[in-house]
């Protein structure tokens, strides 16, 4: 390519119809979005489900959030396997799983701590199927095309967990919560159906993958028996972790995209804790949990559709500064109105993360690209489950819940500054698709 052509291209603005125009995207988006409505049914249902069975608040809690912190696991551990195995026998067989174990919940009774195992081990497997989703996603789109992918399925993300959490709630009313299971259960079938017949056969030759890791078309999907599934993945996975983590650039960036995230979602875990020692009237917690994920679509929406690649990037800081600024606030103690809008102006500082999404992209290797998104959504994923605790155990410690949503604040602010040392040399520069 011409070295004129170059800056064209990087700040050429994509269009969301530009990025549905892809068949594999629409389809990869289409089931995700099915796929994220049957998690949060399944979620919410399972954990209702123990609280049924036990009456532990402790217990429901732990139902609820069993399968995020065992990703990080199964990454570490089997998270070369995205790069390793045709992709549309991962998708599909991660849906299958989910599937069955969503069945199984509904239809076998069992002690809530074989259940609660159950779960955790399939959570295992999920950073592999969506890591090989997300790889194809990055050889599906290009350039602005891939960061406004992204951006459209963020949005439907909040909303599709957002649809999932009423799903949930009407379903279990109406059926139970067993039967409730066994609706998620068959949209997740609905999901590995459409990708295993839309979805075109891929080796990973094919799929920008690990050069030679394939040695014929030996099964269903081209898996051959060259050792993929074996212990040498599991060696694999955690050397290419290790690569992954040790390059600096790499590691920045996974960084700021957890550590924001998962302070951001501390403070939204102690809202409800919050709202009960402010006193505020019954109903008014629900109304300021759903002002961060009004922030985050509003965000994702205008900087991802009317913004250039450039200013993203460039906005990474003063936007990732934005998502915790509004909460040192709650230092003061405000009311509802207050509280509601600075909730939503933290909402709107998320879409820092699409300005770091092309770099991220370029920084990787190409035969660990798989793995690479695997491990970041899991790493977030896990950071996500523990922020909450950290910061409860904050409040408890004598900073009150005010204090501690605050404290989450200054830091995700501390975060940005930390951005702001190495962001601005290395992203959206003429070399920035050479940094390592």
């Amino acid at each position: 390519m011409p070295p004129t052509a170059e800056p064209t291209q990087v700040n050429h603005r994509a269009t969301y119809r530009e990025v549905l125009a892809e068949p594999r995207f629409r389809l990869l988006f289409s089931t995700r979005v099915v796929a994220i409505t049957a998690d949060a049914l399944r979620i919410t249902t399972f954990s209702v489900l123990v609280f049924s069975s036990t009456g532990s608040a402790l217990l429901s809690a732990v139902a609820f959030g069993i399968g995020f912190i065992p990703q990080l696991f199964g990454s570490l551990l089997l998270g070369s396997l995205a790069d390793r195995l045709p992709p549309r026998a991962l998708i599909t067989g991660g849906y299958a799983l989910t599937c069955a174990n969503a069945l199984l919940l509904a239809v076998v009774r069992m002690p809530v701590a074989a259940s609660l195992g159950v779960v955790a081990l399939v959570s295992l497997a999920t950073p592999v199927f969506h890591g090989a989703s997300s790889r194809l996603v990055a050889q599906s789109l290009k350039g602005d095309a891939y960061v406004l992918g992204r951006s459209l399925s963020n949005i439907a993300s909040a909303g599709a967990q957002l649809s999932g959490l009423a799903l949930g709630g009407a379903a279990v009313a109406a059926l139970g919560p067993r039967r409730a299971l066994a609706v998620s259960a068959v949209l997740y079938a609905g999901c590995a159906l459409a990708i295993r017949i839309r979805l075109p056969r891929l080796q990973p030759a094919a799929f920008g993958g690990i050069p030679g890791s394939t040695g014929g078309d030996s099964g269903a999907d081209g898996v051959s028996g060259g050792g993929t599934a074996d212990g040498g993945a599991v060696r694999a996975s955690l050397q290419g972790a290790g690569l992954l983590l040790r390059d600096r650039t790499v590691r920045r960036l996974m960084l700021a995209q957890w550590l924001p995230v998962a302070l951001v979602a501390g403070a939204e875990g102690l809202i409800v804790a919050y709202a009960g020692e402010r006193r505020f009237a019954p109903g008014r917690y629900a109304v300021l949990m759903g002002c961060l994920p009004v922030g985050m679509l509003v965000g994702d929406l205008l900087v991802g559709r009317f913004l250039r690649p450039r200013t993203r990037e460039r906005l990474v800081v003063p936007l990732a500064a934005l998502a915790g600024l509004p909460l040192i606030g709650f230092a003061a103690e405000p009311g509802v109105g207050v509280s509601a809008c600075l909730l939503l102006i933290s909402g709107l500082g998320y879409a820092y993360g699409l300005g770091l999404q092309r770099p991220f992209l370029d920084a990787l290797p190409q035969d660990g690209q798989g793995q690479a998104f695997g491990l970041l959504g899991s790493g977030s994923m896990t950071l996500q489950g523990v922020g909450p605790v950290c910061l409860g155990t904050a409040a408890a410690a004598g900073t009150g819940t005010g204090g501690a949503i605050a404290l989450a604040g200054g830091a995700v602010a501390l975060t940005a500054g930390w951005i702001l040392t190495w962001h601005l040399p290395t992203i959206g520069g003429p070399d920035a698709n050479s940094a390592t």
